[in-house]
């Protein structure tokens, strides 16, 4: 983090959260990128330019999204099932349903929601996953970059070996984003571990001492 973002990026450290800990694609989705060639529209770049560090809706305790909520330092539980797949979140405890019946997404959403809809397949010894029926309310990174309810995003899971899960995201968004454009990263398995239980109402209490907004 320090080699990408510059030295003073570690400003504060909490056990458990070092910044060595979060993804770099946490931080900006698009950090692969030369400068002006993501492919973001100009409606997307304000947006981002409009929104205040800290103003997130990890901030306000409102989930945080994918793939947000996968990149930050706290793990994620994968329960799996023949028919049905969960992914469980500690970063804001929230959880996704992952259906593996053979259903595919509904054409239309009459209800968008913040985790969105995600249907799965097996192709080989990878899990492929579309997801779509989101909401508009959440980043995709801590930077800002905002998305549309047009948002979809497909997943290919991989265990390379036994300790090792190979994550390919590619996101469509034509509303924000003139093509589409994905990220690759791995996640390690904490073995003899498990995650704890998340509740951001004590934030909401420290911001009102703080007199944040």
């Amino acid at each position: 983090m320090k080699r990408i973002f510059g030295p003073d990026v570690a400003t504060e450290s909490v056990p458990g959260m070092e910044i060595d800990t979060i993804s770099k694609y946490a931080v900006d989705l698009f950090l692969d990128f030369k400068a002006g060639e993501a492919p973001i529209r100009p409606e997307a770049a304000e947006i981002v330019r409009r929104r205040a560090p800290g103003s997130g809706p990890g901030d306000r305790c409102l989930p945080l999204g994918i793939p947000a909520a996968g990149l930050l330092s706290e793990p994620n539980k994968i329960v799996q099932s023949p028919k049905v797949t969960v992914i469980l979140y500690e970063s804001d405890g929230t959880h996704r349903q992952i259906y593996t019946d053979g259903r595919t997404l509904p054409k239309e959403f009459e209800q968008p929601s913040w985790l969105g809809y995600s249907a799965g397949k097996w192709e080989g010894d990878t899990l492929v996953v579309e997801t779509a029926g989101f909401n508009d309310k959440t980043w995709l990174d801590l930077s800002g970059h905002p998305h549309s309810e047009t948002l979809r995003i497909v997943e290919r899971y991989r265990r390379r070996d036994f300790g090792h899960l190979d994550v390919e995201t590619t996101f469509d968004d034509p509303s924000l984003y003139t093509r589409p454009f994905g990220i690759k990263f791995t996640e390690e398995l904490w073995a003899d571990s498990d995650i704890f239980e998340y509740f951001c109402n004590e934030n909401e209490k420290d911001r009102a001492h703080t007199g944040k907004p």
